[in-house]
């Protein structure tokens, strides 16, 4: 009895979870990517799985969700990863206040904890020890050298699922039922369309009509750190006004009113920052958001030293040698946290994940694959 077959359109973190979700319910699945490898917002990031930083409920088990997948298809596949938590490191009194009401609110489903000075700099050989009150310890957090991984998992899931990918191959039209590519014709019961922003090529008008605007981050990497491995992933209190963890929090809007005073080009340019590791011992550092349908293709040297400044406020590092520097733009729908559409008959849209492909796209595919299939 032949499988139903299913065409994914994407390469991306977002494509490779579709395509994963779509075998494991016995799909034949063929994806197609325009380029070479995967070169998009999913190899331009800090390749954190951030649970830490998603709301209490559904958007928190999905991230676990997505952590458990990672942690096996690592383990499987022997890909490098690094299970290293994450420190909020917590310089004033305002920031502790909300980092306690967090660990209050949330110890017992996630395992966090206030730790003090002395824990966090046991944990971290590049926390700035002055001044330091204590932090928000989180375990849930890892990190996957995304830049590598997202160019490998395709060879592992041909291997484990059977999957095909065509890479260097444009889809131009989709129908339903139907996508063509350099003229010719493939069909399928079912087509996903996982190209991040750039589904606006393929549905125009569904794209026009989403509300979805592009966000543009910039980030840097710096030489390999002499002493190896530095500890946890690490951010500081800008943190904390970033993510949707942290939004209801009542003591929150007392801090974002310091900042807006404090660290006003930082919050103009939505910088909040955060450090991870890579294999090779080299930290991956940023970023900044910068909204909008176009953008400047260029960095803006002045929004790295504004990270770069923030960076010197919560770690002890002297010298911050940069040897790449970079941006990247992903799809955002303001207010939600992913796009799922079928603009017609068999064609399913997943996109919009602003920013969280890596920490929720493998859950939020298996989410989507037990209700659409």
């Amino acid at each position: 009895m032949s499988k139903n077959k299913a065409i994914v359109i994407g390469a991306g973190i977002v494509g490779l979870a579709a395509a994963r979700a779509l075998a494991e319910k016995g799909f034949k699945v063929k994806v197609f990517e325009r380029n070479e490898q995967a070169v998009g917002a999913s190899v331009r990031n800090f390749g954190m799985v951030w649970p830490i930083g998603q709301p209490k409920g559904k958007l928190f088990d999905r991230a676990m969700r997505s952590r458990k997948i990672w942690l096996d298809i690592c383990a499987k596949g022997k890909f490098w990863h690094h299970p290293n938590g994450s420190l909020h490191l917590l310089y004033h009194n305002d920031e502790m206040a909300v980092a306690e009401e967090f660990m209050m609110a949330n110890h017992e489903e996630r395992g966090c904890d206030i730790i003090t000075a002395k824990q966090a700099l046991q944990k971290s050989t590049i926390a700035r020890a002055d001044e330091l009150k204590g932090a928000l310890w989180s375990n849930t957090e890892l990190i996957v050298e995304s830049r590598e991984i997202i160019g490998q998992l395709p060879a592992y899931l041909e291997e484990k699922y059977d999957i095909s990918f065509k890479f260097g191959k444009a889809v131009t039209r989709v129908k339903t039922g139907k996508v063509f590519v350099d003229e010719k014709k493939y069909e399928a019961d079912l087509i996903v369309v996982c190209s991040g922003a750039d589904f606006e090529t393929l549905y125009p008008e569904t794209f026009a009509k989403s509300g979805i605007t592009k966000c543009k981050l910039q980030m840097m990497r710096t030489e390999a750190m002499p002493k190896g491995n530095v500890g946890p992933s690490l951010c500081g209190g800008l943190t904390l006004t970033h993510y949707g963890a942290f939004a209801d929090l009542k003591s929150l809007p007392a801090l974002k009113k310091r900042y807006d005073k404090q660290w006003t080009e930082q919050v103009k340019w939505g910088i909040h920052v955060l450090v991870s590791q890579s294999p090779n011992m080299e930290l991956t550092l940023g970023d900044s958001h910068e909204y909008g349908q176009v953008f400047d293709p260029f960095d803006k040297a002045a929004i790295n030293q504004l990270v770069i400044d923030y960076l010197k406020t919560f770690t002890n590092l002297k010298a911050i040698p940069i040897s790449q520097s970079w941006n990247g733009i992903y799809a955002k729908l303001p207010g939600k946290t992913e796009f799922i559409a079928e603009p017609e008959k068999g064609v399913h849209i997943l996109n919009g994940l602003s920013g969280a492909g890596m920490t929720l796209s493998f859950g939020l595919a298996e989410e989507w694959a037990e209700g659409a299939v």
